[in-house]
């Protein structure tokens, strides 16, 4: 199991010392010591929806289980770098927006990268059963660069088939970067992202045949197993979301090292401990179980494929994804470009899914 570096703290001097501290300050520190402490690490796959979904759910948990009791949310973030060195707009937005703002009220205490933060009111334990997120609309005319509409740059644009970094496309780096530095800009040790295995291989997230660039933020940690299924696409938010899923369709492979204790309590919460195979299943099959469970297909979108779906979908090979290891057929490439593919489809039919259309996979579905 991937071990996360420590961080360096700087030693506190008990201010006062000797005398007696105020009565506010001794039942601050009580009611601290009581708290449930709750913890996440926004990983470098995960995008603001997926982070937001899984922080609440924790908070959700935690009043279920233990309502009333003051809570402590220690909030941490891996990656998620912009150009300019600081956090990028999904890890603000999860900070400032999400913790701050909505989350801080139904806590006693936050701690985010930045600073810790008290509740000044009593804390609130109506957390709501369930978590509302809204997205900017789909550009009505994409193809007018002075009117392109709200959400402009944050869908993929399934018509031009674009390179969507994350990060700049422009770096000088000619040479992809060593091992220990992707492992230190995501702030662990080299282990695979899906399976914490080693050793381990770095990983485009876009290709450099598809324009991706050597910068350290287009690269994952990934074993060789995981290196050779991951898609080849021009989406790096696609391929961070295929790490994300894969991370729990393969959780079982975690735990192979792991104490009885620890794989006893992983189970009791309803994780798995073995590894599942999946080797033997049939190509297309296998692209029909990603289209599921990945990108949340039902039966009915399979039965409706037609003629002009392949079509779109050979376009969408042509123009937006690579080939790596020589690897002919990659289950990820293919299923995403299958997506794609369908979605080019849809908005030209001007037909709208349930699901937000960028980001199908929320990371909460359970993976067979």
């Amino acid at each position: 199991m991937p071990k996360k570096k420590q961080r360096s703290r700087k030693s506190q001097k008990a201010s006062g010392s000797g005398s007696r501290r105020p009565a506010r300050e001794k039942a601050q520190e009580k009611a601290q010591e009581k708290a449930v402490l709750l913890y996440h690490d926004m990983a470098v796959y995960e995008n603001f929806e997926r982070c937001a979904r899984r922080v609440f759910e924790v908070l959700r948990n935690a009043e279920r289980q233990m309502p009333g009791k003051p809570r402590h949310l220690f909030l941490r973030v891996q990656g998620h770098r912009n150009d300019a060195g600081g956090f990028d707009h999904d890890a603000m937005e999860i900070i400032r927006n999400f913790a701050m703002e909505f989350l801080l009220p139904y806590l006693t205490r936050l701690t985010t990268p930045f600073h810790t933060l008290g509740n000044n009111h009593p804390q609130r334990n109506d957390v709501p059963e369930e978590l509302q997120i809204s997205y900017p609309e789909i550009p009505e005319n994409p193809e007018n660069p002075e009117n392109p509409g709200e959400g402009a740059g944050f869908w993929y644009d399934v018509d031009l088939l674009p390179l969507r970094p994350r990060g700049s496309t422009e770096n000088d780096r000619k040479t992809a970067p060593k091992l220990a530095a992707i492992a230190d800009y995501l702030g662990m040790d080299p282990a695979c992202l899906v399976c914490w295995g080693t050793p381990v291989e770095r990983a485009h997230a876009v290709p450099s045949s598809l324009g991706g660039s050597m910068d350290v933020r287009n690269f994952a940690l990934l074993c060789p197993d995981h290196h050779r299924q991951a898609p080849d696409i021009a989406d790096a938010e696609a391929f961070w979301a295929w790490v994300d899923y894969a991370e729990i369709r393969d959780s079982g492979s975690k735990w192979n090292g792991a104490a009885p204790e620890v794989q006893e309590w992983v189970r009791a919460h309803g994780g798995r401990t073995e590894p599942k195979d999946r080797g033997e299943m049939e190509f297309l099959a296998a692209v029909r179980f990603e289209l599921q469970h990945l990108y949340g297909w039902a039966d009915a979108d399979f039965e409706g494929m037609s003629w002009d779906l392949l079509q779109e979908y050979h376009q969408v090979l042509d123009a937006a994804t690579g080939r790596h290891f020589g690897v002919e057929k990659k289950v990820a490439t293919h299923a995403w470009a299958y997506h794609i593919a369908r979605r080019r489809l849809a908005k030209r039919r001007g037909e709208t899914g349930p699901l937000p259309p960028d980001h199908p996979w929320t990371g909460t579905w359970p993976v067979p």
